[in-house]
C-alpha cells in the first residue's frame, strides 16, 4: 500500500485517489487548468516514487512514471521548486564538488553556511547533507590501475569473462568503498571488471521533477558509451537499485526507438542478483545474523528475493522487517516541508523501530543509498551495503586470484 497514504491517511495520497485525479484531468472532468492544475500536483507531490503500486497493483499502475510525465508538462517553461534544482540536478553538483570535496564538506556542514545552503536548496533544516568522500571511486580505480570500458586491453584472465561495474553517482562520490567491495567480489567470482571512464548518470534524480528531456539525454549518452558492450552482451551490474531500475524499467520507455536500450534492460542487474544467478557460485562464508531492509525498487520491480538467497547461502541468519519503505525515497526525505515529516512517519512504521530494537552487534544491511542515510540520520547505527559484508569475508575465506590485485588494493 502507498507509503504516503499510510502516513497521512488522506485519499488524495492513495494510488486510487491519484489515479482518479489523473483520470479526471485527462478526460475533461471537473478539474480545471489542464496540466497546470494545482490539485493534481499537490496529490502527486507526496508520491515517494517507490513503485510499490506497479509491483502490487493487478494492472501495474505506475504512479512514479505518471508523476514524472505530469511534472514534465506541469512545469514546462516555468520555474520548479528549489529542491528540483538542488537535488534533481545532483549529478552536475557532485561533479563540481568533486574538484574540492573537503571544501564542499566544510560549506555543507559549517553551522551558518549550512543553514543558508539548505534554505536556498529547499532542504529540510534537520537533515544532514551526506559528506563527500575525499576521492571518488573512479579516481581511486584509476590510481590502482583498474580497467576502463574503452581500454583496448581490457581482456584479462577471468574465466567468466567481462562485466561492467556501474559507478553510480551516489556510491562513486559518497561511498566509494561500496564499489570497491563490489569490484572485489566480481574479481573473486572470476570476472574481468571494467568501469566507464567518464562519470555517467542513469538520470534517476531527474525523473521525480519531470526533467525528462535531460534524463533522455543522459540515457542516450550512457547507451552511446556502452554500445559495443551492450551489443556484445556484456553484463552491467549496479549497486544502487534505483539506478538499475532506470535501465530495466524507465529507460526503454524513455528512448523507445533505441533498440540498445532494450538490450541494456536485459543485461543489467543488481550485483547481488547477478551473483545469486551464477552457476556454481558460492559466496564467501559470513555467518552470524543481520537485519536486512530491501530498497523499494528492489522489491517492486527487481529481485530482492535473490539478494536474500545470496546472503543465506553465505550463512547469514536474516531478520527482514515489514515490507514498508524507509521513507527517504531518494531526495524525497531531504526536502523541506511536508516531505520531511512524511518521510519520518513512513520510516517509523517498520524500519526505524526494527533497527533500534536490534542488537548493537547485528549488521544493518540495505542496498539503497537513501535507505542507509535514513537509518544513519535517525538512529545511532551505521548501516552498510550487503556487498560490503560479503566482501569483508573474502580475505579470511579464500585466496585472491592473481589478477585481483587492482580490485583488492584500492
Amino acid at each position: 500500500m502507498c507509503p504516503s497514504y499510510l502516513a497521512t491517511r488522506e485519499e488524495q495520497h492513495s494510488t486510487r485517489g491519484r489515479a482518479r485525479l489523473l483520470f479526471e484531468l485527462l478526460n475533461g472532468g471537473e478539474l480545471r487548468g489542464g496540466w497546470r492544475n494545482r490539485e493534481v500536483e499537490e496529490a502527486l507531490d507526496l508520491c515517494l516514487a517507490c513503485k510499490g503500486c506497479k509491483g502490487e497493483c493487478p494492472v501495474n499502475v505506475d504512479m512514479a512514471t505518471y508523476k514524472a510525465e505530469f511534472r514534465a508538462h506541469h512545469y514546462r517553461r516555468r520555474l520548479r521548486p528549489r529542491a528540483a534544482y538542488s537535488m534533481g540536478l545532483i549529478h552536475w553538483w557532485v561533479n563540481l564538488a568533486a574538484r574540492a570535496p573537503r571544501l564542499a564538506n566544510v560549506l555543507a556542514h559549517a553551522p551558518l553556511l549550512a543553514d543558508v545552503g539548505k534554505r536556498i536548496g529547499g532542504i529540510a533544516p534537520r537533515r544532514e547533507i551526506p559528506r563527500f568522500a575525499p576521492r571518488t571511486f573512479r579516481q581511486r580505480w584509476a590510481d590502482a590501475g583498474g580497467r576502463w570500458v574503452d581500454d583496448e586491453t581490457t581482456h584479462g584472465t577471468g574465466p567468466r569473462g567481462r562485466v561492467i561495474l556501474w559507478a553510480d553517482t551516489f556510491n562513486d562520490h559518497f561511498h566509494p568503498q561500496v564499489l570497491e567491495a563490489a569490484a572485489a567480489l566480481l574479481v573473486d567470482a572470476g570476472f574481468d571488471v571494467v568501469v566507464p571512464r567518464e562519470g555517467l548518470c542513469c538520470g534517476r534524480p531527474l525523473y521525480d521533477w519531470g526533467f525528462l528531456a535531460q534524463a533522455k539525454h543522459l540515457m542516450h549518452r550512457t547507451i552511446g558509451t556502452l554500445r559495443d558492450d551492450i551489443r556484445a552482451g556484456t553484463p552491467v551490474v549496479g549497486l544502487e537499485p534505483s539506478c538499475v531500475s532506470v535501465f530495466t524499467d524507465e529507460g526503454p520507455l524513455l528512448v523507445h526507438k533505441e533498440l540498445d536500450a532494450q538490450r541494456l534492460a536485459k543485461q543489467t542487474h543488481t550485483l547481488t542478483e547477478f551473483l545469486a544467478s551464477l552457476d556454481g557460485y558460492q559466496p564467501p562464508r559470513v555467518g552470524g545474523r543481520a537485519l536486512v531492509h530491501g530498497h523499494c525498487h528492489d522489491k517492486s520491480v527487481l529481485h530482492f528475493d535473490q539478494e536474500l538467497d545470496l546472503l543465506r547461502r553465505a550463512g547469514v541468519e536474516l531478520d527482514v522487517p515489514d515490507e514498508g519503505c524507509c521513507g527517504m525515497a531518494g531526495a524525497f526525505g531531504f526536502e523541506a516541508g511536508d516531505h520531511y515529516e512524511v518521510s519520518l512517519a513512513v520510516g517509523e512504521r517498520a524500519l526505524l523501530p526494527a533497527v533500534r530494537a536490534s542488537d548493537n552487534g547485528t549488521p544493518i544491511l540495505t542496498g539503497g543509498f537513501s535507505c542507509r542515510e535514513q537509518v544513519r540520520q535517525q538512529t545511532d547505527r551505521d548501516p552498510v551495503h550487503p556487498v560490503e559484508l560479503l566482501a569483508g569475508a573474502l580475505s579470511g575465506v579464500r585466496s585472491a586470484p592473481e589478477d585481483a590485485g587492482t580490485a583488492r588494493d584500492l
